[in-house]
């Protein structure tokens, strides 16, 4: 498999993807959910959660699995090396988290339901996730999905701050990173038929009948779905299924993922990267954006202890439930 020594995450991250950043950071209310999300959300308590949850993957934990993280960590040059970690979750999932202290966790479904080839693709995708810098406006729009959900709750003054534009900026920026995370995959494994296989797992595999699985069928579904924008009432349906308040997705459909990448695959843009012709990173590292740490532990003391403070003014403002329930 080819190795891209140097890489920089512009070498490959989908034109979509960085239109649908600068349209979201642009977005009024940005700023104010950015200072919200540093204020009450913490990198390190999520690092204590997988080490104490989830298997740390290792040369003596899921050596396979490992081996296959090191290839993909070595052909998309990613250092240091991200945290991987297996969670007992029978849902065909996986995902990354951290800037400073970077890691990936799969769900034992993803281990379950795939093969080495399709498994080292889920991998290399979220190792994308990292390069490109996502993870941290990935997990403020997890943070703003939810505290929208739950608005009225222990929402810390957001409920003035997100607005329905901003939201679907969140979404829509979500689904168009996951193109360029789909390019990290399709390089780390150079081959397309294993991309190709591992979406059609996502969208519908089964162990039992995996035999009966056909990728060329699953293309031409993917041309279907393509071909309905001739009809521009089928454009409005796939808008409504992507930004409806009941069908929001953070992901793009598998079909139309796999269009992008079959785009791509074909493209001299993807070429020159298999040859060797491909922009560098000034400074190697996971994360192609800068990170100011400061003083990680009295910072975090500082925060948890606002964040207390700020639940427990919260709990004295509304009238306790305690009393309508039963001994």
């Amino acid at each position: 498999m080819p190795d891209y020594p140097g890489i920089s995450s512009d070498a490959f991250r989908h034109p979509l993807d960085r239109e649908a950043e600068e349209a979201l950071r642009n977005l009024a209310g940005f700023d104010g959910v950015a200072r919200k999300f540093v204020e009450y959300v913490y990198e390190r308590p999520q690092a204590v959660f997988l080490t104490g949850n989830h298997i740390q993957v290792g040369p003596r934990q899921y050596s396979t699995v490992y081996q296959l993280f090191r290839e993909a960590v070595r052909a998309l040059d990613i250092s240091p090396e991200p945290l991987l970690f297996v969670s007992h979750n029978p849902q065909l999932n996986a995902f990354s988290l951290g800037q400073d202290h970077p890691s990936i966790t799969l769900n034992s479904g993803v281990l379950d339901a795939m093969n080495e080839a399709e498994l080292k693709a889920v991998i290399a995708h979220e190792l994308g996730h990292l390069k490109c810098g996502h993870t941290i406006l990935s997990q403020m729009a997890m943070w703003v999905i939810s505290t929208a959900r739950f608005v009225g709750e222990f929402t810390f003054g957001m409920g003035n701050v997100i607005s329905s534009g901003l939201l679907y900026a969140f979404y829509e920026w979500r689904r168009k990173a996951e193109l360029s995370a789909d390019r990290a995959a399709l390089l780390a494994t150079d081959s397309l038929d294993t991309v190709t296989k591992t979406l059609m797992i996502v969208a519908g595999g089964s162990q039992n009948y995996a035999h009966e699985l056909d990728m060329t069928e699953f293309i031409r579904q993917a041309e279907r779905y393509q071909e309905l924008d001739r009809d521009e009432l089928n454009q409005v349906y796939k808008f409504l299924l992507y930004n409806g308040p009941q069908t929001m997705t953070s992901h793009p459909f598998a079909v139309e993922r796999l269009h992008y990448i079959r785009q791509w695959a074909q493209s001299a843009d993807y070429q020159r990267i298999r040859s060797g012709d491909y922009r560098h990173d000034e400074a190697r590292g996971a994360v192609n954006v800068k990170t100011d740490a400061g003083n990680t532990v009295t910072s975090l003391r500082r925060e948890i202890e606002a964040l207390q403070a700020e639940i427990e003014r919260e709990k004295q403002r509304r009238p306790s439930s305690n009393s309508s329930q039963r001994p």
